[in-house]
């Protein structure tokens, strides 16, 4: 555990656990699947009955299949364990309104707009975001992204800011920071 250790005594309530697996396909395509699976560990009252520890209150499947250009061509939703059956369940044909969108600046913005609030499914519209991060991820060191196409990661958070050490040194071509210091090596620059 890399946290410290708790203050006080904890019981454990609940569990998310969220899992994403990204493919290459044989046709030249990529699937990029997640699983969100909540449960309790105490007995829980929800939707007309009491599920025990351990039984899932949501597991939530998505899967976007992506081209080159990281622009979605097929979304597909499913919802194994929910809290309402019957209601819950029946927004996941409307995942399909994630194809066409590309992943990259406004991708977020656009699928709140398509599946936000009561147009989608909390959860699932939460995979969708996560699936854009591993998207990237399971692009990276593939060799997908042409050479003179800043990197997408670039930006993206603290560590890689074009502008500062890290960009310059393992991404030189795209730092845009002051010039390093001439006593300082790659990456040390103050």
């Amino acid at each position: 555990m890399s946290l410290s250790e708790p203050k006080a005594r904890r019981e454990p309530l609940h569990r998310r656990t969220v899992e994403i697996v990204g493919y290459r396909r044989d046709d030249g395509l990529f699937d990029i699947e997640g699983r969100l699976l909540d449960r309790k560990d105490v007995a829980f009252p929800v939707g007309g009955r009491t599920l025990a520890p351990g039984e899932p209150v949501h597991e939530m499947w998505l899967r976007i299949t992506v081209d080159r250009e990281l622009r979605i061509v097929a979304a597909e939703a499913s919802t194994d364990a929910m809290p309402y059956e019957g209601a819950c369940d029946a927004i996941a044909p409307d995942y399909g309104r994630l194809v066409g969108l590309a992943i990259g600046p406004g991708y977020l913005r656009h699928v709140k707009e398509r599946l936000g609030g009561v147009h989608g499914c909390t959860h699932v519209t939460e995979l969708a975001g996560a699936l854009a991060t591993a998207a990237f991820q399971t692009f990276a060191g593939q060799g997908l992204s042409p050479p003179e196409r800043k990197p997408p990661q670039l930006d993206r958070c603290h560590a890689l800011d074009s502008h500062g050490p890290v960009v310059a040194r393992f991404y030189p071509k795209w730092y845009r920071g002051a010039a390093p210091a001439p006593d300082a090596g790659p990456g040390e620059s103050h």
